[in-house]
């Protein structure tokens, strides 16, 4: 959110300092709209001065990467939303940078640590997921895919093409196709892997021994609905 506020300043005015100034006020107006979000905070297990502490120390990562009196993103928090094939497919994009000569870059920020080579792909497919969505809705190939990790100061780009993006299609055919099935059926299969260890439902998962709860009525028809499953995008109050 600070990020993306400081783009609305003056580029002169887009400074680390001005942007920690930021950090409290937009972080108040998130909770104003999402009340919820003060959960965040409430376990106890980090005070909100340690918490506004780390953002701090985020933002100012951050430009030591970027230099946003530099920038001037084409959009920001831009939703985009596409079928294909009768498939909605849709997200927001943190940043979408276009070039005077029509390139596109399409940035996002994490908040975590850059993966290592062998987790890069996963990491990459969020990113090749949007650019086939800008690709389709724009006619444009994205020439440049970047995500921006702020907890360890690094940056990992990717230059797609549109072998990468037909391959992303054939994925999320073949996903949805996978969804599908088991909200017929009923069957979910569970997969275990490394992070099954941060779960909090491992009681209830066949894996573990436990038995899952009977679905609820209707679940299957609002799972396959693009409206009452969230694929639509919500009215604009």
């Amino acid at each position: 959110a600070v990020l993306e506020a400081l783009f609305d300043l003056p580029a002169g005015e887009r400074t680390p300092d001005r942007a920690l100034e930021l950090v409290e006020p937009r972080w108040r107006e998130l909770v104003a709209a999402e009340p919820e979000l003060v959960t965040m905070l409430s376990s106890g297990e980090v005070s909100e001065a340690t918490w506004f502490e780390e953002a701090g120390r985020l933002v100012q990562r951050w430009f030591e990467l970027e230099d946003p009196a530099r920038l001037e993103p084409a959009d920001r928090e831009l939703y985009v939303e596409t079928e294909l094939d009768g498939l909605t497919l849709r997200g927001y994009i943190d940043r979408l940078d276009v070039a005077p000569t029509g390139e596109i870059r399409i940035v996002d920020y994490k908040t975590g640590r850059c993966p290592n080579e062998r987790f890069e792909a996963k990491a990459l497919f969020q990113m090749k997921f949007y650019a086939l969505v800008i690709w389709r809705l724009r006619g444009v190939l994205p020439s440049m895919l970047q995500l921006v990790y702020l907890g360890d100061g690094r940056i990992l780009r990717y230059v797609p093409d549109e072998a990468d993006l037909r391959a992303v299609e054939r994925n999320v055919h073949a996903v949805w196709g996978a969804i599908e099935r088991a909200a017929r059926t009923g069957d979910w299969r569970p997969r275990t892997s490394a992070l099954c260890s941060w779960c909090d439902f491992k009681e209830l998962c066949p894996e573990f021994g436990g038995t899952p709860p009977p679905l609820p009525e209707g679940a299957t028809s609002i799972a396959l609905d693009p409206v009452l499953s969230g694929a639509a995008r919500p009215a604009d109050d």
